[in-house]
């Protein structure tokens, strides 16, 4: 999935965006067309006649076939989120052709640009209880929504492949396997993944997931709804390993986090079950994402980052945050 495009990736100037798409979308005359934040994807916010926007131009590792997939996944969700009480999602736009996106020319290859509804609310940090449980009912929606959707598109699967295999495997190319740490890594992996198998074995609820449900992408709040967005890595897998992101997100005081872990997981269960082995995994998938993102920030090094803050100091962190975890 992430092989290195020929190129550096470049940021598309915003004119440019302006005269390719603002004939395409039925949103009224463009005002400002404005890049807002380089992420793993980048975002410009469109100002037009008629109100605000939010452009998602997605990286060259980002296919069509997986744009295609996020959409479809988005338009069956709103659809059955109508009447949701707690919940709701980022809405793209058509086109004017009723095509849902358009493929852009860069210099480091084919990107795809997506138009989305500007979300209009507050970022709620998840510090209180009362927050807490609402967000947890949020996301039990949102997974029972999920539970509803027929996706055809060919995916890969949130498994133990996708979180420790290849993240590994790219984090070995990158330091070398003469580095110390390789055997370091190479042992934690394999534990991690036992680990993992047994707690699998138990049971898990399993299926479809946001997949990058951290707080930042689901936080922001409507009145009493939580809207959902960035479905970029929507796939089927271990709903605990959705709730960890959440669980791990670090803007709550250390002192209140298994205070308000109860609230959300209660607010969870009130709207569909989570058994007590799905709790008990979810410190696992913590760390199971930490070693992906690992392999996130390995992945983009030589095409976006840079290695200049990836060196020793990054590999000794993260050796030692793994090493604290006591699972060898």
């Amino acid at each position: 999935m992430y092989t290195p495009p020929t190129a550096l990736r470049s940021v598309l100037n915003p004119k440019y965006l302006e005269h390719v798409l603002s004939d395409q979308y039925d949103i009224g005359s463009w005002e400002e067309c404005l890049f807002w934040l380089r992420g793993l994807n980048d975002t410009y916010r469109v100002r037009t006649s008629s109100g605000m926007y939010i452009l998602r131009v997605y990286r060259t590792e980002i296919t069509e076939v997986d744009v295609q997939y996020e959409l479809s996944l988005l338009s069956q969700l709103k659809g059955i989120l109508g009447s949701s009480v707690h919940t709701d999602i980022g809405e793209h736009i058509e086109k004017k052709d009723h095509t849902e996106y358009t493929v852009l020319e860069a210099a480091e290859g084919k990107r795809v640009a997506v138009m989305f509804r500007y979300i209009e609310g507050i970022e709620n940090n998840l510090e209180d209880e009362e927050s807490c449980y609402a967000f947890g009912q949020s996301a039990a929606e949102l997974h029972k929504a999920m539970d509803q959707v027929v996706l055809e598109q060919p995916r890969y699967e949130l498994d133990t492949k996708f979180l420790i295999d290849e993240p590994l495997e790219r984090i070995i190319n990158y330091i070398g396997e003469k580095n110390e740490a390789s055997s370091f890594l190479h042992t934690f992996a394999r534990a991690l993944k036992e680990r993992i198998g047994v707690a699998s074995k138990q049971g898990l609820d399993n299926g479809l997931c946001h997949g990058d449900m951290h707080g930042n992408n689901n936080a922001f709040q409507q009145g009493n709804q939580f809207i959902h967005y960035d479905f970029e890595w929507a796939a089927n897998g271990w709903r605990a390993y959705d709730l960890a992101q959440v669980k791990a997100r670090k803007r709550q005081s250390g002192e209140q986090k298994e205070v308000l872990w109860s609230a959300l997981i209660a607010g969870y269960r009130s709207v569909r079950s989570f058994s007590a082995e799905d709790e008990q995994a979810v410190d696992l998938f913590i760390i199971a994402r930490r070693f992906w993102v690992m392999g996130l920030d390995v992945a983009f090094i030589e095409s976006d980052m840079g290695a200049l803050d990836y060196g020793s100091d990054w590999l000794d962190s993260f050796v030692e945050e793994f090493r604290d975890k006591g699972i060898v």
